[in-house]
C-alpha cells in the first residue's frame, strides 16, 4: 500500500489518512469539528481534513512520542501517589525526567499510557496531564473487572478527565476470560462511542489474541485500534513466527487498525540500533501505509537500553536502511498520531 505522503513533495503539507478511515477521523475529531462534519453530512476525508486544518489541529511537523509512561518518584509515592502493591518502580520515571529527555531529543509532545505501577489509580498521570495540557494527552488503563465498574471509570476518565485513549491489557482480564467477554465488548464499544482509540498490548504474542482482535474489529468497526510495539513481533526466525507476523499484517484489512513502531528494544534480536527491525517496518509500511504507523519510545524502560534520544535516532537509522522517504518518516514521527488525536499538541 503506497503512502499518501508520497503524493506531495511539500514536507509539512497536511495529508489525510485513507478514505476508508473517515469514520475514525470523524469520531476522533474535536467536538467543534465533529459537529460541523455531522451537520454538513460530510464523510469524505478531504473535507474532514480541510475542516480539521481550519479548526486549528496540531502541526503535522511536530515530533510526537506515541507511547511512553510516567510514574511517581519515590518521594511522590510517599506523598499521595502510591505504587500498586508489587509494582514498585525500579527505574526513574517521573515527569520532570521525561521532560528533560524530550527536550534533549527534540520531541514536542507525547501520549502517556497509564503504567502498571499505579494500576487503575490514574491520579498521578492525571496530575501530569493537567500540569502540561499542551505537551501530553493520556491513555487510560481499562479495568475489566467482572462487576463492570471499569466501564463507568472509562467514561469518567475520558469525559471528565479528558483522556483520549484506553489501553487493553489482556493479562488483566480475570483468569480464563477473553477480551471478547461481555465486559470487554462493553469497554470496547464504549471507547468507540466516545471516540477513544483502544491500544492493545499483546505481550505474550499476537497469535494468542488474533481471533479476539479480529472479532472486536469486525463487530465494532467504528472503534479505532492501535497495536502496541508491533504486536510484539520480532523478525521472524521460523515458520510459526512468520505465520504470526503475517496474521498481524493482515489486520491492515481493517481500516481502523493502526500500529506503533515502538519499544524497538523489545522487538529486536540485535543490539542497538536494532537494524533487524527494518524488515518489520518495511513490511508494515507495505501493508498499513506509513500514515497508520507511529513511533513510540516506551520511556522510561528504554532509558537503560539506549537512552531516550537514542530511541528516536534508532528509528531514523533503521528507516535509512530501507530508504523510507522523508514524507513517510514524518507520518511515523508525528503526523499519524496527530491525525488520530486532533486538537492535541497545539501550542497554547
Amino acid at each position: 500500500m503506497a503512502s499518501p505522503a508520497a503524493a506531495s513533495a511539500a514536507p509539512c503539507r497536511f495529508l489525510g489518512p485513507p478514505a476508508t478511515a473517515s469514520r475514525s477521523l470523524i469520531s476522533s475529531a474535536t467536538p467543534t469539528t465533529r459537529r460541523r462534519l455531522l451537520l454538513s453530512g460530510t464523510t469524505t476525508i478531504a473535507a474532514a481534513a480541510a475542516m480539521s486544518a481550519a479548526s486549528g489541529s496540531a502541526s503535522s511537523c511536530k515530533v510526537i512520542d506515541s507511547h511512553l509512561h510516567v510514574w511517581a518518584s519515590p518521594q511522590q509515592a510517599k506523598e499521595g501517589y502510591p505504587y500498586f502493591p508489587g509494582q514498585e518502580a525500579t527505574l526513574r520515571g517521573d515527569a520532570e525526567f521525561l521532560l528533560e529527555c524530550m527536550d534533549e531529543a527534540g520531541v514536542d509532545g507525547a501520549l502517556i499510557v497509564q503504567p502498571i505501577n499505579h494500576m487503575f489509580d490514574h491520579s498521578l498521570v492525571t496530575s501530569v496531564l493537567k500540569k502540561h495540557p499542551s505537551k501530553f494527552i493520556g491513555c487510560c488503563l481499562a479495568n475489566p473487572a467482572d462487576d463492570g465498574s471499569g466501564i463507568k471509570q472509562l467514561e469518567h476518565l475520558i469525559v471528565q478527565e479528558k483522556y483520549r485513549a484506553v489501553r487493553f491489557n489482556p493479562n488483566l482480564w480475570p483468569s480464563g476470560q477473553k477480551m471478547t467477554n461481555e465486559v470487554g465488548r462493553s469497554l470496547f464499544s464504549k471507547a468507540g462511542e466516545l471516540g477513544a482509540p483502544v491500544g492493545i498490548m499483546v505481550m505474550k504474542g499476537i497469535g494468542l489474541y488474533i481471533k479476539e482482535i479480529e472479532e472486536l474489529c469486525r463487530d465494532y468497526p467504528t472503534t479505532t485500534v492501535i497495536l502496541d510495539h508491533m504486536a510484539f513481533c520480532k523478525p521472524p526466525a521460523n515458520d510459526d513466527e512468520e505465520q504470526a507476523f503475517s496474521s498481524f499484517l493482515r489486520l491492515s484489512r481493517f481500516p481502523q487498525v493502526y500500529v506503533k513502531y515502538s519499544a524497538l528494544f523489545r522487538i529486536t534480536r540485535e543490539a542497538y540500533p536494532y537494524e533487524d527491525t527494518a524488515q518489520l517496518l518495511s513490511r508494515a509500511i507495505s501493508s498499513f501505509g506509513a500514515n497508520r504507523i507511529m513511533w513510540g519510545s516506551d520511556f522510561p524502560y528504554v532509558v537503560p537500553e539506549c537512552g531516550y534520544k537514542g530511541a528516536k535516532e534508532a528509528v531514523s537509522h533503521v528507516a535509512s536502511k530501507i530508504a523510507v522517504s522523508s514524507s513517510d518518516l514524518e507520518w511515523i514521527f508525528g503526523k499519524t498520531v496527530s491525525q488520530l488525536f486532533q486538537g492535541a499538541w497545539v501550542t497554547q
